[in-house]
């Protein structure tokens, strides 16, 4: 998702997203130590868009 996008949700929003991403971390942790994962990139991509959407919570929370 976009940071553009990210920014025009409000918070509860943000969470629920936050949410549903560390969700998917996990499964795609398991799936690493189990060597199912094909794909490493999606590890990466699903922890730099949890950090975009924390610093985004943050700045509307100050």
């Amino acid at each position: 998702m976009d940071v553009k996008e990210l920014r025009d949700q409000d918070v509860t929003q943000l969470n629920e997203q936050l949410i549903t991403l560390r969700k998917e971390q996990f499964e795609l942790r398991m799936q690493k130590s189990t060597s199912q994962l094909t794909d490493l990139s999606k590890l990466g991509k699903t922890k730099k868009a949890i950090a975009q959407i924390k610093t985004i919570i943050n700045e509307k929370s100050s």
